[in-house]
């Protein structure tokens, strides 16, 4: 039976856009960026009541630009509701790049005859133009009257010295061309006419490119003969005590719905929809080839779209569940995304350990999680995306940021202001990863509140006669602009969601607690359009009262528009958020200063954050798992948690 939540099947998104092409509403050039559920109402989803089975749809007519909203109800197989956006007035906002495009795009720059003589005065010879990469890129805003409400990409070359080769170690520096997707024209190519060299040196990372590996590492097998510990229903999962069921949108990737806890016969609600709804990357270069690159990655080119198909033993380890993803193409024809979500389980050292040595009582437990994760490649980066759920309560996100940085030629000798040197010639720029989850709670019930809290020090005196006293301050964050913070490492500052309608057995409401990362944020000017479109990035922190308009925290259209959307406008009527329906959005990130070490691909860097049980259970919640050996770990030949050989189990 399918359930309201479930992503739409094959032949759902199929129906829904053979009815908007059989509705006359669509001219022949008529394309889909996005086809999704249309997620039905909160209220009736909770109360168990019937939902209709609905699909959303944007389409894009590729003749000249017109962009639509519709929504298709699938029980009656009518088109509901069809809108025009005004996507050439201010804020202005395109529909995401579509795959088709990234094409295109390479084929409109190479037919130009601009660019062409531009890689010719480089030295480029017309036998060589087969293996020029052309790097589609999101064109951004930066209010040029020419541009406003065209559908624009800007690109960047490459020069690959073979199909294979990687062409990020050879950039064709100061030469961009701006594409206009409808016209499928070049309508403007900035050539700076530096003369920096196109850098030759080649930096492979192909298995048959980088010669014999290293033979020094042993097998390394993960075995569960007794099969997982999770049960799948469809969507739903069941692992150990946590209940969940699991989403994907194009926009977004995956999704968490109805995450819980079954605590006896009560399923104890935490969150009702968790995701990564947007990323941004702004380059801090100022020049022709850079200055423009602000990749919103979800809102622009979608990351579920771009969802790879995950192999056993290279994305995952263990005994793996894929999902397939029901998806729909750029002309409305619906397919499998095959293995795009990928969820096992993992090991993960000591959950709690004890010895006491007066007694001989030596207790030990080990830890594991349940994984369920995806990746994307989104250009030159690839991003995973782990959700973690531990035995102890905790929820954790993790991003696994790697792939190859954006390069840069420099003249040889010559300093680069703007970035680090990665190679001969070849420079990063600097830049930052900024990530937004938006996390839909109902901790125990849909009443909840969020608190801040620090940690201050407690002047000597009466009470602190020895100086060593500090205290923790609470307070209650009771409007949506309030709730704009950041994060302060010096003070501790954290933030909990409560339901403050109940109280465990030591009087205190029932929590969770948001443990963010160190975390950078926007560092653009005041002013600059990357800033006022990636504004999310501004606050570690926004709570909004829930409203279903309000999905992605940079808005609905962050391509090509003109910034102000998402989490500013969300809070402009400064809502009261106590005791109510609360969304919390958490931002979070990395600050790329380019290196040797990043190059040809980067080694993983991390960020994310941590949601930790804080007075929602009783005690420990992972007291009752079964201690003793496991008999698949063995040390020297011998078997791990053998009487003599206790310390192996830590």
């Amino acid at each position: 039976m399918t359930h309201p939540l479930d992503p739409l099947s094959t032949a759902e998104a199929q129906r829904a856009c053979d009815i908007l092409k059989a509705s006359g509403k669509l001219g022949p050039r008529a394309r889909f960026p996005v086809v999704q559920l249309a997620e039905p109402d909160k209220a009736r989803v909770l109360a168990g009541q019937p939902c209709p089975r609905e699909a959303f749809a944007m389409v894009l007519d590729r003749a000249n630009g017109d962009t639509f909203e519709a929504l298709v109800n699938l029980d009656t197989s009518e088109v509901t509701d069809w809108k025009k956006l005004p996507l050439d007035q201010a804020p202005y906002g395109q529909a995401p790049i579509m795959i088709e495009e990234f094409f295109a795009c390479e084929r409109i720059v190479k037919a130009d005859a601009g660019w062409q003589a531009a890689l010719k005065r480089r030295g480029v010879t017309e036998a060589e133009f087969a293996h020029v990469q052309v790097d589609p890129f999101s064109a951004g805003y930066f209010g040029e009257p020419e541009f406003q409400g065209k559908r624009l990409l800007r690109a960047t070359s490459f020069l690959r010295s073979s199909r294979t080769d990687n062409g990020y170690a050879h950039p064709i520096e100061g030469l961009v061309a701006v594409v206009d997707l409808i016209a499928e024209r070049v309508v403007e190519l900035v050539d700076d006419g530096r003369d920096t060299p196109i850098p030759r040196r080649n930096h492979p990372y192909d298995t048959a490119s980088l010669g014999t590996p290293r033979e020094t590492l042993k097998p390394l097998t993960i075995s569960q003969p007794k099969g997982p510990s999770f049960s799948v229903d469809g969507w739903a999962v069941a692992w150990e005590n946590w209940r969940f069921r699991i989403g994907f949108t194009p926009r977004e990737g995956l999704v968490l719905h109805q995450l819980g806890w079954q605590q006896g016969e009560t399923l104890r609600p935490i969150m009702y929809r968790a995701s990564v709804t947007e990323m941004c990357v702004p380059y801090a270069d100022p020049n022709h080839s850079h200055y423009w690159k602000s990749a919103f990655d979800a809102g622009e080119y979608g990351l579920g779209k771009l969802a790879n198909q995950l192999e056993l033993g290279c994305d995952c380890l263990g005994l793996i569940r894929y999902f397939d993803v029901p998806a729909v193409d750029d002309e409305g024809n619906a397919f499998v995304m095959k293995n795009a979500v990928c969820m096992h389980e993992e090991d993960y050292g000591t959950l709690w350990k004890h010895y006491e040595f007066r007694t001989g009582v030596f207790e030990v437990r080990r830890s594991r999680r349940l994984v369920i994760s995806f990746f994307a490649t989104v250009g030159n980066y690839d991003y995973g995306f782990y959700w973690y759920l531990y035995l102890d309560g905790t929820i954790q996100l993790e991003a696994k940021l790697t792939g190859i940085i954006q390069t840069t030629g420099v003249v040889p000798g010559a300093p680069y202001p703007w970035g680090g040197m990665v190679a001969e010639g070849l420079g990063g720029p600097t830049h930052q990863h900024f990530f937004n989850a938006r996390l839909h709670m109902e901790v125990d019930g849909q009443g909840n509140s969020v608190t801040e809290h620090e940690f201050v020090p407690r002047p000597m005196g009466p009470d602190n006669p020895y100086g060593n006293v500090f205290d923790t301050t609470s307070r209650v964050l009771k409007t949506e602009q309030e709730a704009a913070r950041e994060l302060d490492g010096r003070t501790g500052r954290f933030w909990k969601v409560v339901n403050p309608n109940k109280r465990n057995a030591v009087g205190n409401h029932p929590g969770y607690k948001l443990v963010g990362m160190p975390s950078p944020l926007m560092l653009a000017a005041e002013g600059s359009t990357v800033r006022q479109r990636g504004a999310f990035a501004t606050k570690h922190l926004w709570v909004t009262a829930y409203d279903p308009a309000h999905k992605y925290a940079s808005g609905d259209y962050p391509n090509q528009h003109e910034g102000g959307a998402g989490l500013p406008a969300f809070i402009a009527d400064n809502k009261g958020i106590e005791n109510g329906d609360l969304v919390l959005w958490h931002s979070f990130g990395h600050t790329h200063v380019c290196k040797p070490e990043d190059f040809p691909v980067m080694p993983v860097e991390y960020a994310g954050f941590s949601l930790k049980p804080n007075n929602f259970f009783a005690a420990n919640p992972a007291m009752d798992l079964p201690g003793g050996k496991d008999a698949h770990s063995v040390q020297d030949g011998a078997s791990c948690c053998a009487p003599d050989t206790p310390s192996c189990c830590s």
